[in-house]
């Protein structure tokens, strides 16, 4: 560090350093000789990439199992029997596909009556894939706001090649046309929320100095209809440092109640809200609302907004459902009711509105439940409803003209069901429409146990496995987690996975380790930060307990993640390397000193921690894959994917790791996708490349030669 402070002193007097270094000097400073990988798109970089992929890509998709898992992965993806997941907007069913004949996807409607047939009459509203034909851009879906309440107009978000940059366009349902001169905000990481049909509020890339360090904007302006966006008023300013920007977001009801909140999100996971309004100005009146960092608005009902909180508010519990009335919020004085709190052994995973109603999902020592509440004088009165034992319970669409809601309901075994309630007579959900069978699940089992981890938590797991399954530790198994940013992983139907491993003998592992929101705030917050060790721990202790009920071995384990998945992947790799024949890494964090400097890297210090300060820079130093790389170490041969397009992670993580490993003489395999951003779904084509040269990867790990695969 101090040959570090005396580069930049002696360079700074020199006049030397307009602004930040550049990638030379940072490699100089911090003695790392892959900082060149970082360079994006470089030229130097980028045929790095192509070299990688060409010695990986032949010893993957030679592999003659490498075709008929392409085949199958992509015939599940491009089904035609695939439930069409509704979306309740102006008085009809939207959808987005994709198939075999439309890659990029259409986004289409039927009328609510029709939908419920088998082969419901769709109506095209935008043909991506023409679209990107015309345009010459690889245009990739990300939604669309409509203007409530009459849900006529709404923004269509786009993306070029699946980054988290996105194109607004204004589109008119009614027309099922673009509106011409309409709102159009070009490409930037941005948020947009109508005001009326006139005056939307924004945030995005303004210019110089209007974005975080990690990308994201923080100045929210009003721009008007016909107006040029340098033009826009801005009303809200958070700051540079700010980890997330800062974002406006509208609230209604049925009843015509109507808030507009803007979200300061000065942290990953938390930050400043406030109440704007319309008036005073031409910028409108800001008030700032008396609240936890960690407590969100997520709806508005009867006139009164709810809240769920990771932060204890008031005599609220951290983890709960609150409310307040709509006034007391525009008054800024707010005492928090309690809507629903959750056992240790619970946690909220969803809260979503209907017309009078709140339906609100959560898990049962991670098995979905699902409760409607109505309001009444004194308060709420709460209806259980009943839905399938060791499922995953969610809401597909609501919307706020109705009380009908259409949810959906799936399992490892189980295909997805969706179904529909009415919230206003809460019962059994009614099926709609079931997804057929994509594997065939008679031959296997599903089973949940718990591990011990080294502070005696006890960490559960599910297992999907042959049934009758000799218990001699001969099970080639594939074992998952996520652990991190209070995301719950929870049961959902295999579906491909399920045809490419399960069938050919495979057995399948989800962990639900702490970092997760399993067991809600409290199980996050276990694993944040400098205390992330314990997440670490507790994926290996599952893989011991695996080991000592004899379903699997070392030498038949392989473990895959992603994003944050993939940080736990590779500190798994460094931490445990005999614990593991095969280690998929997907769109990874592995540098953990430079990651603030890496994409979108700064908006995680609120799970990470930062180099600057000491001690969680000590603790990121100890786990770093990058850093903790040992020449001459035992390591199983990793399989490091990631995609061109990410700008959330970024590539470069595993471009670095790679190279770290290739400079050290360990085994591996490097793919890098040209498209997709961090999800790699730029079309259903990528999505089965991916999958499929990953399941290749596990096969010849764990599986064999293609001739003993293809006699199990």
């Amino acid at each position: 560090m101090r040959e570090v402070k005396m580069l930049l002193a002696a360079t700074i007097l020199a006049g030397g350093l307009a602004g930040a270094p550049t990638l030379a000097q940072t490699a100089a400073m911090t003695n790392d000789p892959y900082i060149w990988l970082e360079d994006k798109d470089g030229a130097k970089a980028l045929s790095w990439v192509e070299a990688e992929n060409a010695r990986t890509l032949p010893r993957l998709q030679n592999d003659p199992r490498y075709a008929a898992f392409y085949a199958e992965a992509l015939a599940i993806a491009s089904a035609k029997d695939r439930i069409p997941m509704p979306n309740q907007q102006f008085g009809r069913i939207l959808n987005f596909w994709r198939d075999a004949d439309h890659p990029q996807g259409l986004w289409r409607w039927t009328t609510e009556a029709d939908y419920a047939n088998p082969a419901p009459a769709w109506k095209t509203l935008i043909d991506l894939d023409a679209l990107s034909k015309a345009e010459g851009k690889k245009w990739v879906w990300k939604g669309a706001t409509c203007l409530q309440p009459e849900e006529r107009l709404c923004l269509v978000a786009l993306s070029e090649g699946g980054e988290d940059a996105i194109s607004y366009r204004e589109f008119d349902l009614a027309t099922g046309q673009f509106v011409a001169n309409g709102f159009a905000l070009s490409t930037s990481k941005q948020g947009a929320t109508w005001i009326d049909k006139d005056t939307l509020l924004v945030s995005r890339d303004w210019g110089a100095g209007t974005l975080t360090a990690s990308s994201y904007p923080f100045v929210v302006k009003l721009l008007k209809r016909g107006q040029p966006v340098d033009q826009a008023v801005e009303v809200f300013r958070g700051s540079p440092q700010d980890q997330l920007g800062t974002y406006a977001t509208t609230l209604i009801d049925a009843k015509g109640n109507r808030a507009v909140v803007i979200e300061r999100r000065v942290t990953f996971f938390g930050g400043e809200k406030f109440v704007w309004t319309p008036t005073g100005t031409p910028a409108g009146t800001t008030r700032k609302l008396d609240v936890p960092a960690r407590t969100f608005p997520a709806g508005m009902v009867d006139g009164r907004v709810i809240f769920d909180t990771s932060d204890p508010w008031g005599n609220i519990a951290a983890g709960s459902v609150a409310w307040v009335p709509l006034a007391e919020l525009e008054s800024g004085r707010m005492t928090p009711r309690v809507l629903f709190a959750p056992t240790p052994r619970q946690a909220v995973q969803g809260v979503s509105t209907t017309k009078d109603r709140v339906i609100l999902t959560y898990i049962d020592n991670v098995r979905g439940r699902m409760t409607v509440f109505a309001p009444t004088a004194a308060g709420w009165a709460a209806t259980p409803v009943a839905v399938p034992e060791n499922m995953s319970v969610g809401v597909a669409s609501t919307t706020d003209r109705e009380n009908r809601a259409f949810v959906s309901l799936t399992g490892f075994a189980t295909p997805t069901t969706l179904a529909t309630i009415d919230a206003a007579a809460p019962a059994a959900p009614k099926v709609v429409k079931t997804l057929p069978a994509q594997y065939d699940a008679a031959g296997v089992t599903v089973e949940q146990f718990e591990a011990t981890s080294t502070d005696a938590t006890k960490v559960p797991y599910f297992v999907v496995r042959p049934k009758g399954a000799k218990l001699d530790g001969t099970t080639p198994t594939l074992m998952t987690a996520y652990g991190g940013f209070e995301l719950s992983r929870l049961p959902t139907y295999l579906g491909s996975t399920g045809k490419l491993w399960l069938e050919r003998g495979g057995a399948y592992v989800l962990a639900n380790i702490r970092g997760g929101g399993e067991f809600g705030p409290a199980w996050h917050d276990a694993g944040r930060k400098t205390k992330r060790q314990v997440i670490y721990d507790d994926f290996a202790a599952v893989a011991k307990d695996l080991f000592a009920r004899r379903m699997t071995s070392a030498k038949k384990l392989g473990i895959y993640g992603g994003s944050n998945g993939g940080l736990l992947m590779g500190v798994e790799f460094n931490q445990h390397p005999d614990l593991w024949n095969a280690v998929a890494i997907q769109v990874p964090l592995l540098d953990m000193i430079r990651y603030e400097k890496i994409a979108a890297g700064a908006s995680w210090v609120d799970e990470y921690g930062s180099v600057d300060n000491p001690a969680e820079r000590a603790f990121l130093e100890k786990i770093s894959p990058y850093a903790n790389i040992r020449k001459g170490g035992a390591y199983p041969e990793p399989y490091i994917w990631t995609t061109t397009k990410d700008d959330r992670v970024g590539p470069q993580h595993a471009r670095k790791f790679a190279a770290r490993l290739k400079e050290y003489g360990l085994p591996y395999l490097f793919y890098e996708d040209t498209a997709g951003g961090h999800s790699g779904d730029a079309d259903i084509a990528q999505g089965a490349r991916l999958q499929a040269l990953q399941m290749t990867y596990f096969a010849q790990k764990l599986m064999g030669p293609a001739g003993e695969t293809a006699a199990r």
